[in-house]
């Protein structure tokens, strides 16, 4: 069974209510994940259209190989209520925006033995154990970090975004 240690108890997110832009946000988020050698699976993808507007809901899980024993894991839980279009002048010209609440919760875990090669045998779960606790200690305690980095760092990206979007 994979190991997994969660390096973002609770996620980190960003939330942003007015306007903004949804497909640009959606893309500079994927584009993201792409560009630093994630593979991204869209899980979920809803959306209801209410009396407010419309309420969306996505789930990603983004994977990253690390090492053969090690990946990077983070889901991206997407979450935007009363989502309606809406036209703002910027720069003199019409441009066709999106207003609502948009909150994005970013969950880091890392996987260890990800493929279940020390799972054959009790001996080997032992000594999945024991190389863990004594072997790679320190490689793990880099990886969390790296890993915690990254969360952080689409987290600021993805505020940045929304915080420049209209002005």
């Amino acid at each position: 069974m994979v190991e997994k240690d969660t390096v973002t108890p609770g996620g980190r997110k960003v939330r942003h209510v007015g306007i903004f832009d949804f497909k640009e946000t959606y893309r500079t988020a994927y584009s993201w994940f792409v560009d630093n050698g994630y593979d991204l699976i869209e899980q979920n993808y809803t959306e209801k259209i209410t009396a407010k507007g419309k309420e969306i809901e996505i789930l990603w899980v983004a994977y990253k190989k690390v090492s053969d024993y090690f990946r990077f894991n983070i889901k991206t839980g997407w979450r935007i209520l009363g989502m309606n279009d809406v036209e703002v002048e910027q720069d003199g010209k019409k441009i066709k925006l999106d207003k609502g609440d948009i909150e994005i919760k970013f969950n880091g875990t890392l996987e260890k033995d990800y493929e279940g090669r020390w799972e054959d045998t009790a001996f080997l779960k032992f000594l999945r154990g024991v190389y863990d606790k004594y072997i790679v200690r320190a490689r793990i305690s880099d990886y969390e970090g790296k890993l915690f980095g990254e969360v952080d760092e689409v987290l600021g990206q993805m505020r940045a975004f929304l915080a420049l979007t209209v002005k």
